[in-house]
């Protein structure tokens, strides 16, 4: 499961829709900015992940209260909600202005105001904390990372984690945890539409 995929089932697949109602844009408009901005938080946390571990990432989805930012879009564009996903995006990013210039490259090759882009991407940032909360509560973050013996740094974290869900697979059925974590971090390679932009924008 791709973030993109996460958010499209947000408050049982009419979450999208809300959060463009909040911002006042249609609904087309909000699922493209997210189809662009989803993949783009998701190669960030992969980057983030393997410079400074599993853990640096993982440790801002605890949090059982960000749960309600992916049933509720009101919630999630509320002002202390775009604060956490602002601050989400600060962590995997490096900076502010790097968020700010996704944002301003998506609101440009969708044609949309960047202004309201960059207030629609700490809500996205937001409701992705929360579906990760609900599909991913605090008890397994921490058996995910304790498994990584704490989520240290390192070019085999990707390897790992696809090697994890390849043998899970193998095994009894799958592992639903691991599933989401591999597409999350983008195990295949596939990347996102604004890698060129993260490239240029993304520090440490």
């Amino acid at each position: 499961m791709t973030l993109f995929d996460l958010l499209k089932q947000a408050q049982g697949g009419r979450g999208l829709d809300g959060l463009a109602r909040q911002f006042g844009m249609d609904t087309q408009t909000a699922e493209s900015l997210a189809g662009m901005l989803a993949p783009a938080i998701g190669s960030a946390a992969r980057r983030r992940a393997e410079a400074n571990g599993l853990e640096a990432v993982m440790g801002r989805f605890r949090g059982e209260a960000q749960a309600e930012y992916f049933d509720h879009p009101e919630a999630a564009a509320a002002p202390e909600a775009q604060a956490q996903g602002q601050q989400f995006l600060e962590n995997v990013l490096g900076s502010r202005e790097a968020g700010d210039g996704i944002a301003e490259e998506a609101a440009n090759r969708l044609g949309v105001d960047p202004s309201l882009v960059m207030q629609f991407l700490p809500a996205i940032a937001a409701m992705v904390l929360g579906g990760m909360q609900r599909n991913v509560p605090d008890n397994q973050i921490d058996d995910v990372l304790s498994g990584f013996g704490g989520g240290g740094p390192g070019g085999g974290l990707m390897g790992a984690l696809g090697g994890m869900l390849g043998g899970a697979q193998r095994g009894s059925g799958g592992n639903s945890t691991l599933d989401m974590l591999n597409g999350m971090f983008d195990a295949d390679g596939d990347g996102s539409a604004l890698d060129d932009v993260l490239e240029r924008f993304m520090k440490g």
